[in-house]
Parts: C-alpha cells; structure tokens; sequence
C-alpha cells in the first residue's frame, strides 16, 4: 500500500504554537484524520461520529472535556457544534496553546459556531484531496488524463482501487448518508442529475436559471443545492475579477469540483480513452489545474486569492493568481498544439491590468517550452514553475 506525505502539516504545527484550537475543514475521505492523528500523535482522539461518543459529549459536555486535560482530537465535530461553546471556557481558562485539534466536513454547520465562539482562538485550515506533488513519486511517470481519471482521495490512491467504483460509491454515501442529515432534498434522483450537469459545464459561468430550467426546478432551488455541495466541499466557486474595470466584465462566479475524479464519475467517464474524447475534457483538464493551484494555497495555511477574468468582449484569462497586489494570469489549454490565439485573452487583460501583471503563463499539453510575446510556456508536468 501506497503512502503520501501532506505538505499541510508544517503549517498546522506552526499555528499550534500560537492558538489553543486548530481546525481543519475538507471534504470527507481527503485525509484529515489520518493528517492531524499523525501531526498530533500524543492526542487522545474521538470521534464524533460514533454515536455512542456523540451522546456521552452532548448529555455532560463539562465531564467528556474534563477526560482531556491537555487537550485531544475532535473528528467530525459538525456533528456536535455546541461543544464549540463549551470549549471556548476550556481554552481560555487554560491559556495554553496546541491544546484541541478539530475536524469538520460540513461547513455550515460550523460556520457560525466558530465566528462566534473560536474567533481569534482557532487557525482554521482546508484540506482537499491529495495534490500532484503529494502524490510524490507514486505518481510517475507522469500522465495527465490519468490524474484528472483518478483524482486524488487519499484511500483511492494508496490503495489503488479501481476510480469508477470508489466514485460511485463516495457519491451514494455523499446522497444518502451526508445529504440527508444536512438537508431537505425531496428527490435525490433530481439532486443526482443536477450534479451531472454541474460536472458537464465545470469551468462555465453559473446560470441559475438555465439549471432550473433543464431540471425543472426554480433558480432558487438551484441556488441552495449549489451552496450544500459548496458546504459540503464537493465543488468550489471560483469568483470573477473585476476590480477597477468597471461594467466591461462578467461579474458571475464559475463552478468547478474539488476533486476530477467525481466529476468524471458523474460523467459516466470511466477510462483514459473515454476522457480523451469526451466534450467535458477540456473544462475537466482547466478542473485539475485550479485545484491544483487552490491546493497549494490552502497547503501553505493561504487565503485562496483566486479568481477569473472575462469580459463582454469574450476576452478570457483562466485564472489569476493575486500576490499581494502583483496578478499573475494563467491560460490553460489542454490541446498538444500552440497556436496564437492562445493568448488573446492574456493579452488583453496586460492591457487591463497594465503593471500589476508579475508574469503571463499559458499551460497546455504541447512539447514547446519556453516564452512567446512574453508569456511563458509551461506543461501539466510543470505547474510548480509558477510561484504562488
């Protein structure tokens, strides 16, 4: 069995010595038990999916802390977030840093609790599934249709099961089990078919209506179902830049999921060759390098600072990466051949953005290498080129 190392857990021991609560949010199965059982491995640990923990925690929550004298991992504790009240008490009294570990996997459920009672008590972290460069050696030789096939759960890939069946799998649960618990759906099978269009227009402007339209449901209802997969860290929204450039530009956000492999899975694509041709595997491939990049961000304990460019005029940029105030454009082109018009889009936004643009980067599958009008030319392979 396979096994990887994850590049969040310097991080998380840096913030350990200067807060009492650290918390780490994800989608389920991304790995973070095993990241902060192993980053903590002198902390008790719970569960607090285990019903018969949850219920000894909710009936004397002062007594299930008082088994933790200094400290302990809470996993899964959207189960429980009134403990979160309790725990504030602890950790001031105390005064000690490092003390609790927690874990989430249903944002909403957490949201308020910490804004209210852990403010300025807790580093909050994400984790997503495994990024490439986690992957380490396993992952070579390196094969982009592969990666965006498989996608990067932790069990998936150190085991190296078969995707189709563990998406399939990872999906029913999701719908029955989290779904369920979370919110009111009153039919799944709708629910279902509004994920597969999700995953047939990732990297697509967000239009509510048209969803609704197609399903048979209001735009409102798709408005909430996005924000429970949002919640649920199944699918990411990446927002529009406008700043400066006034009504010329797109101001809806973008859909993409935070794992390729799911939206494969909801696609019904199940082989290299099958993605290869499919119409989606464009968006898919522009899918794998966002998440890459939104990865490394939340790996270094980094707000995302992530956004899109597009214009009335049909000018596009990708993504854009913001570093303080410099801008770094990235197109991304899954085609093996360079061709001119490539860069259309980030010309035009240097035109925009004038001296805030660090450096221009176009990403696609060709051999060529190097910088063409003063964008530079890099390969799936080669995303770490480019500084974050």
């Amino acid at each position: 069995m396979l096994s990887f190392s994850r590049t969040l857990q310097p991080a998380l021991h840096e913030a350990a010595g200067g807060y009492p609560v650290l918390t780490v949010l994800g989608p389920r199965q991304s790995g973070k038990t095993t990241l902060v059982r192993k980053a903590f491995a002198d902390k008790p640990y719970v569960s607090l999916e285990n019903p018969d923990e949850r219920a000894r925690a909710a009936e004397d929550p002062q007594a299930f802390f008082a088994q933790f004298p200094d400290g302990a991992i809470l996993d899964e504790v959207q189960r429980l977030p009134e403990l979160l009240s309790f725990l504030q008490g602890i950790v001031d009294e105390d005064g000690r840093t490092g003390l609790y570990v927690l874990t989430g996997s249903y944002q909403t459920a957490l949201k308020q609790g910490i804004g209210q009672t852990l403010a300025g008590r807790t580093a909050v972290f994400r984790l997503l599934p495994l990024s490439h460069a986690e992957l380490g050696p396993a992952a070579e030789p390196f094969d982009l249709w592969q990666e965006v096939l498989k996608g990067g759960f932790p069990r998936l890939r150190e085991r190296e099961l078969a995707p189709g069946l563990f998406h399939s799998s990872y999906l029913a649960t999701f719908l029955e089990r989290d779904l369920g618990a979370q919110v009111q759906v009153r039919d799944l099978n709708q629910f279902r078919d509004f994920l597969r269009l999700l995953a047939g227009r990732v990297g697509q402007l967000v239009n509510f209506a048209s969803l609704g339209n197609e399903l048979g449901a209001s735009a409102n209802t798709m408005r909430h179902w996005l924000s429970v997969l949002e919640a649920s860290w199944l699918i990411v929204q990446l927002p529009p830049w406008y700043e400066n450039f006034g009504k010329r530009v797109i101001k809806s956000p973008k859909v993409y999921f935070t794992d390729t492999g799911l939206a494969c899975s909801l696609l019904g694509i199940e082989t290299v060759e099958q993605l290869s041709r499919d119409p989606a595997a464009g968006g898919l491939v522009e899918n794998w390098v966002i998440t890459e990049y939104l990865k490394r961000r939340w790996n270094a304990g980094r707000d995302a600072r992530m956004h899109f460019f597009r214009d009335r005029h049909g000018s596009e940029v990708d993504l854009l990466l913001s570093r303080g105030n410099a801008l770094i454009p990235i197109e991304i082109k899954s085609s093996r051949t360079f061709a001119a018009h490539h860069l259309k889009g980030l010309r035009r936004f240097r035109d925009l953005a004038g001296g805030r643009v660090e450096s221009s980067w176009l990403v696609f599958g060709g051999e060529d290498r190097g910088e063409v009008d003063g964008v530079q030319l890099v390969g799936f392979d080669q995303l770490d080129r480019i500084e974050i």
